[in-house]
C-alpha cells in the first residue's frame, strides 16, 4: 500500500487550509516508504547539479554500498540545506544539542560520515 502526503507548495509555510497556498499530493510507494539507512554521504557537483550518494558502510568493512543517489539542481540543494538547518534547530530545541566529532578535512569530493 502506498502512502500519500499533501503538502503546501511554498518556501514560507502558511497555516493549513490557507487557499493562497497551492497544494500538491506526494505518493510514496511501499519500497520507498521502507527507507534506506545511510551513515555516509558522498557529495559532488558541477555547474549544473549536485550529486549526493547516500551509502552504508559496515563497521570494519573496507567498502561502502551506495543505497540511493540524489541528483539535484544548485537552487534546490540550497533550499534542502536551509530546510535541514531549520529542522536540526527544531530537533536540538526539543532533544538537546547533537554532539559532533572533530571535523575531518574534505577531500576532492566531499564525504560526510
Amino acid at each position: 500500500m502506498a502512502s500519500l502526503y499533501t503538502v503546501g507548495m511554498a518556501d514560507h509555510p502558511k497555516p493549513p487550509g490557507d487557499p493562497s497556498v497551492p497544494q500538491m499530493q506526494i505518493d510514496v510507494d511501499d519500497a520507498v516508504a521502507q527507507g534506506a539507512y545511510s551513515n555516509l554521504v558522498l557529495i559532488n557537483h558541477n555547474d549544473n547539479e549536485f550529486v549526493l550518494d547516500f551509502a552504508y558502510i559496515q563497521p570494519a568493512a573496507p567498502r561502502a554500498r551506495v543505497r540511493a543517489r540524489i541528483i539535484s539542481s544548485p537552487r534546490h540543494t540550497k533550499r534542502l540545506l536551509r530546510a535541514l538547518e531549520h529542522n536540526l534547530r527544531r530537533y536540538e530545541e526539543r532533544f538537546g544539542k547533537i554532539e559532533e566529532p572533530d571535523p575531518v578535512p574534505p577531500a576532492s569530493g566531499t564525504m560526510i560520515s
